[in-house]
């Protein structure tokens, strides 16, 4: 592992941020578990500010980044990562994943078997990042193995002759999830399951919704700069009336179950570029970027909130 060294925030993310305000991260920008950094990434100031205080010191807890789908919520970790060369093992979580996969498992090597450490000892032991993705999907009795080696403790390894992986002061576990871990109460995650209050207790949590329009604006333009900013801004409204359809309110349930989320959101961008000169672009490119898996109802009824925003535009060929 690399030495460590410290990273100016406001030179690293390309932030306003105090002249002397550093954060650790590795010297070593060549480890092959670094994420690949996206140059025209925007970050959210409060969400980094946020992930970096746990970064600097998780003072024994982990981190719990909750929000709806395509928020950016594993992104925004992986980017951070990737401008402070902090290595990454991520996980996608899932109902028949086991505790013991993430540690280890003897597999057979040239005619003999020999343990290979899973992503949580490697993380543990190196001083990586473990990103568990959707944590909220995993069995809550496999979940509660991580209890221990989140507050600091030992990762002792029975199966590989009692082995014993003390935690490198720079290991950090994250989790993501659409819940709070208390289950889906909306109905739209299939799959999550209630987590253990224990559990959760020894987590930070930070919710990250889509971000602000200004933002998403910024990103849309990096990602595809030919794209007009007329045309931007009424993509934005779209996704925007589109969100409140699926979200619904506090006393009213979504009347939609897709959505468009960020990542939804720069791929109807990207294709519409893609496919400029096509008849009814912006139609077309929309039903492969979302509303292709829609049930028909609700993809005709996205598309008349699109063609109402767009005007003129919506039967254009040219973006």
């Amino acid at each position: 592992m690399s030495a460590l060294t410290q990273f100016n925030v406001s030179q690293t993310f390309n932030v306003p941020a105090h002249p002397g305000l550093e954060v650790p991260g590795y010297s070593d920008p060549t480890h092959p578990n670094i994420p690949p950094l996206k140059s025209n990434y925007v970050f959210r100031h409060r969400l980094l500010g946020d992930v970096l205080a746990f970064l600097h010191h998780s003072a024994g807890d982990g981190l719990f980044l909750c929000g709806p789908t395509g928020s950016g919520k594993s992104t925004l970790i992986s980017q951070i990562a990737a401008r402070l060369n902090w290595p990454v093992q991520s996980v996608t979580c899932h109902g028949r994943l086991e505790f013991q996969s993430l540690i280890g498992q003897f597999v057979l090597v040239n005619g003999s078997t020999e343990f290979v450490h899973g992503p949580l000892a490697v993380a543990a032991r190196d001083g990586h990042i473990l990103i568990l993705n959707e944590l909220d999907m995993m069995d809550p009795a496999e979940v509660a193995g991580l209890n221990d080696i989140i507050e600091g403790q030992p990762l002792v390894i029975a199966e590989n002759g009692g082995e014993v992986i003390h935690p490198h002061p720079q290991f950090r576990l994250i989790a993501t999830g659409n819940s709070l871990g208390s289950g889906d109460t909306t109905g739209l995650y299939q799959g999550v399951l209630r987590q253990n209050l224990a559990f959760m207790d020894r987590f930070r949590v930070i919710h990250v919704d889509y971000p602000d329009p200004e933002a998403e604006k910024e990103m849309l333009q990096a990602a595809v700069p030919s794209l007009p900013e007329e045309i931007v801004s009424r993509m934005l409204s779209v996704a925007g009336e589109v969100r409140r359809l699926f979200m619904g309110s506090d006393s009213e349930a979504g009347q939609l179950t897709v959505t468009m989320s960020t990542r939804t959101l720069v791929r109807w961008a990207t294709l519409a570029a893609t496919f400029k000169g096509a008849p009814n672009v912006f139609e077309y490119s929309l039903n492969q970027a979302l509303t292709a898996r829609a049930e028909a109802e609700q993809r005709e009824a996205i598309h008349r909130i699109a063609a109402d925003v767009f005007g003129d535009y919506w039967q254009s060929s040219n973006c």
